[in-house]
């Protein structure tokens, strides 16, 4: 459903996107049953002429059933929900994978700040790349990150790859993601960190091979 709005660009995109279709679909068909339920009792038990109404304690077993079976059957739904959701979870939040490259990444009041590795592909070394709001990665290569804030709570959010991840004051996290589309995607800060939030956008550059070997070299002369 999202990829209709939203162009999956990472190997865990169409992942968390099941799960809100997963999501959407349980929660549409009981919306929908429910009111056909709603409307359907409105309209058999509506007032009529020569006919008088009933008192019901809603004790009785074959009137409690309409209450208790669908009780059973969200609780089925639920467990499945949150089955599918934990095993999301843990594969993009838990279990990483081995990098290819790192990246660091530091957020402030109103700007995303970018490290890359240098010529020699390690990072925090004298030749780094480091560019305001740029992001560029290598195309189907594992990217591990390093989020820092500088100041407030932000958040780093990449829509293409649903990638969302809080930036804590003090704290460095860990976090990776496989871009598997090359292209230029949005960078947003999904946390409300003050008078300048909305603007506080960048854009994260998946490259081919080729392409991100030579802006390397290119950004390396600078």
């Amino acid at each position: 459903m999202l990829e209709w709005l939203v162009v999956p660009a990472s190997t865990f995109a169409k992942d968390i996107d099941f799960v809100f279709a997963l999501v959407f679909g349980i929660v549409g068909f009981w919306y929908i049953l429910c009111n056909v339920a709603f409307f359907g009792f409105l309209f058999r038990f509506r007032k009529r002429e020569g006919v008088r109404g009933q008192y019901i304690t809603g004790n009785e077993h074959h009137l409690k059933r309409w209450v208790e079976w669908p009780h059973y059957l969200v609780l089925v739904c639920d467990v499945a929900i949150v089955a599918a959701a934990v095993q999301v979870w843990y594969s993009v939040k838990q279990d990483m994978p081995p990098a290819a490259q790192q990246v660091r990444l530091m957020s402030q009041q109103w700007a995303w700040s970018f490290a890359h590795p240098g010529p020699d592909g390690q990072l925090d070394t004298e030749d780094d790349i480091k560019i305001v709001d740029e992001l560029h990665v290598e195309v189907n290569k594992v990217v591990e990150f390093k989020l820092e804030s500088r100041d407030v709570l932000h958040s780093f959010s990449v829509p293409s790859f649903r990638l969302k991840q809080d930036a804590v004051p003090g704290r460095v996290i860990s976090g990776w993601f496989e871009p598997n589309r090359v292209g230029t995607y949005d960078i947003q800060c999904a946390e409300i960190c003050g008078i300048g939030h909305g603007i506080m956008g960048a854009q994260v550059f998946v490259h081919t091979p080729a392409d991100y070997a030579a802006w390397v070299a290119s950004a390396s002369t600078h």
